[in-house]
């Protein structure tokens, strides 16, 4: 019976994105930092946006969550559509009624998201008080819940304690907790494991998807560790100067690439065997998004490259079963 539910769980749509382009407006020019991206994310799943820094990983879940800086950037093209609802064109006082309460963000560097002259229970107590009528004791109570929820030991004797009174991996189950704390639909993380050893890494992922579990969840899990990615997503969708340039079930992408893309991320990466093996780098470097190149964003550096690269920028196309690809020769790629 569990799972039944869970499978009917997984085919329900939290959120459908269509041709979402953000811009940033600058001195030097306009930089078009997303370009028409196409995803969805359904309840209990978890999708990895994956790409190098500079993609727009980041601007997206920036967008997602209506928090692009103003006002030197905007959304100029597109829906975000959560629940049925257009998230482009609700008003900024909407938006924040459903940050936190429906959707939350982890972000990358907890050590800068929190305060270091408040109390961690100051702080996770402050998102219940903003949007929950609840006592003072009420809250201290839901507080520890909270930190006994993503396993800090001690919760009672450490509600006091400042920051830095805590590690690296307890700081980010600290934003954890703060994220968690009104039991929203779906949460983005952004690179949660950076700053932190593989070690305490691997015990944050395990804590998320547990928790994602439990709660169900869905989780937008943004990175550049294709490792990280291969173990602990469901879907990926790999982005590039600011394009999806694949998208599908993460084991069959990263088995099976369809984009000279995510065929040379997957090259460059360490293999653990018997005989040394020599790394095989992407050539070049990502283009001036101040400038973009005609075509491909991707043909400079492409080792398939042709002319039709230079003329049509290429659409991302069905592949196979929940498999797309924006390349011009996916097939050969495969």
């Amino acid at each position: 019976m569990e799972t039944e539910q869970m499978q009917k769980n997984s085919k329900e749509i939290l959120l459908t994105v269509q041709n979402l382009s953000v811009e940033f407006i600058s001195e030097k020019g306009n930089v078009q930092a997303v370009n028409e991206a196409n995803f969805s994310l359904h309840k209990s799943e978890t999708l990895a946006i994956l790409g190098e820094s500079g993609s727009g990983k980041s601007t997206i879940a920036l967008a997602l969550m209506g928090l692009l800086p103003k006002p030197n950037s905007h959304i100029n093209k597109g829906s975000i559509k959560f629940k049925g609802k257009d998230l482009v064109r609700m008003k900024d006082f909407e938006r924040r009624k459903l940050r936190g309460a429906q959707m939350s963000m982890i972000f990358q560097d907890p050590l800068s998201t929190l305060n270091p002259v408040y109390t961690i229970g100051f702080q996770i107590g402050e998102i219940l008080r903003a949007h929950k009528r609840m006592s003072r004791k009420q809250v201290k109570t839901k507080v520890i819940d909270l930190m006994k929820k993503v396993k800090i030991p001690d919760a009672e004797k450490r509600i006091n304690d400042y920051p830095h009174q805590f590690s690296g991996g307890m700081q980010q189950r600290i934003i954890i907790a703060i994220a968690l704390a009104l039991e929203p639909q779906f949460i983005i993380a952004d690179e949660p494991t950076t700053a932190l050893d593989v070690t305490v890494q691997n015990q944050i992922m395990l804590l998320l998807k547990d928790l994602q579990y439990k709660e169900k969840m869905g989780l937008i899990f943004i990175s550049h560790d294709i490792g990280v990615v291969a173990n602990y997503a469901d879907r990926v969708a790999v982005m590039y100067a600011g394009h999806i340039v694949e998208t599908g079930p993460v084991e069959e992408v990263l088995k099976n690439p369809a984009h000279p893309y995510t065929q040379g991320l997957i090259n460059s990466l360490p293999t653990i065997g018997l005989e040394p093996t020599r790394l095989v780098p992407i050539e070049g470097s990502p283009p001036n998004m101040l400038n973009p190149q005609s075509g491909c964003p991707f043909r400079s550096r492409c080792p398939i490259a042709r002319e039709v690269c230079k003329e049509k920028i290429p659409e991302l196309k069905n592949v196979r079963n929940e498999r797309k690809s924006a390349c011009h020769f996916f097939e050969e790629v495969l």
